[in-house]
């Protein structure tokens, strides 16, 4: 039961005339609806507009907001989504009210194009973002201080002394990858596993996963075939599988599925088995009491020292250091009100 007269962390999402309304639908699943089967406040979601009024949305539409930049500054979350043209820069109000609430230290984030709204402020300057992969070209010729990466769904930058936390996320799905990543970091993975099972959508998809792969999708026997071998790896990560296995497991010879299985996936099984061992290992290493060696070991890895390198490349982060992202036990009760 949710505690009567108390309010969780403030959200904050941004609503542009002429915008989707796909990515304000992320945003008020992850944090808007009600949640009574948890214990503790959840999020207080509001729509802000830089004008309070209507704002005109693709399809003919017409949100009502009663929000302005006023109550979108003062939040302990901003979200700005997509923005409709990504050639405009964002007014001085929106400026001013974005440095304002990072320089306090609120946590500021963007939805697919809606990181060139931070790049007009300066607050991604020398930080790694990201925003949707056709989008990145212009990204990086309107603010060459910023390092565009277009391989992520998202990245999370860090506070620093300057201010909060930003996070950038890519194309619109990826902002709900995005959410769900900070539901994790503020109540931990169980909460938003559960908030996942909820929307129906899986509950992890690290912030390096590619955006997309160009690659067909299987129409063929032997493409079924390496599917049903990557199904079998799935179930067997602790074992030792090579190549060989793999491709005796499809009935083929391994030169031929390397080739069937880079058509198919984009990438070669051994970089695909590495990356669904770091994946194995995530819960492993959220639920906190597990030495680092026996996760490696638990998830195929041979030792901890090769399951620390891939995990970093992967993760950009350390496994201690990912661990440490996450809280053991009941969820932390975050209030910011009364």
């Amino acid at each position: 039961m949710l505690t009567i007269g108390r309010r969780g962390p403030t959200v904050s999402v941004l609503a542009y005339e002429g915008m989707s309304v796909f990515e304000i639908g992320i945003v008020t699943e992850a944090f808007g609806l009600p949640r009574p089967e948890f214990d503790f406040p959840w999020y207080d979601l509001t729509i802000c507009a830089e004008t309070p009024g209507p704002v005109r949305v693709v399809g003919g539409a017409t949100l009502h907001t009663d929000h302005g930049l006023d109550t979108f500054a003062a939040a302990d979350t901003l979200i700005v989504p997509g923005v409709p043209d990504v050639h405009a820069d964002p007014s001085p109000a929106l400026v001013e009210a974005l440095r304002t609430a990072h320089a306090r230290g609120a946590r500021v984030m963007s939805i697919c194009s809606g990181a060139f709204a931070l790049a007009g402020t300066g607050l991604l300057d020398g930080r790694r973002a990201t925003t949707h992969w056709r989008y990145a070209d212009q990204l990086r010729a309107k603010h060459p201080s910023i390092q565009v990466d277009a391989d992520v769904l998202y990245i999370d930058s860090p506070e620093t002394e300057t201010g909060g936390p930003i996070l950038t996320s890519a194309g619109s799905a990826a902002g709900l990858d995005l959410c769900l990543h900070v539901i994790r970091l503020d109540h931990g993975p169980a909460v938003a596993n559960a908030v996942a099972r909820r929307l129906v959508v899986q509950p992890h998809r690290d912030g390096g996963q590619a955006q997309f792969v160009e690659a067909p999708v299987p129409t063929d026997p032997d493409d079924d075939r390496v599917a049903r071998s990557m199904e079998w790896a799935l179930t067997n990560l602790t074992t030792g599988i090579t190549v060989d296995i793999l491709a005796r497991r499809a009935h083929m010879s391994s030169r031929t599925y390397l080739r069937h299985f880079a058509r198919a996936t984009g990438t070669t099984p051994i970089r695909w088995l590495i990356t669904q061992r770091v994946h194995a290992s995530l819960p492993l290493l959220e639920a906190g009491a597990m030495p680092i060696e026996e996760v490696a070991a638990s998830v195929g890895f041979e030792t901890a020292v090769t399951f620390r390198h891939h995990f970093t490349q992967a993760m950009r982060t350390s496994p201690s250091a990912y661990r440490r992202a996450f809280p053991v036990g009941p969820p932390a009760l975050p209030l910011t009100g009364s």
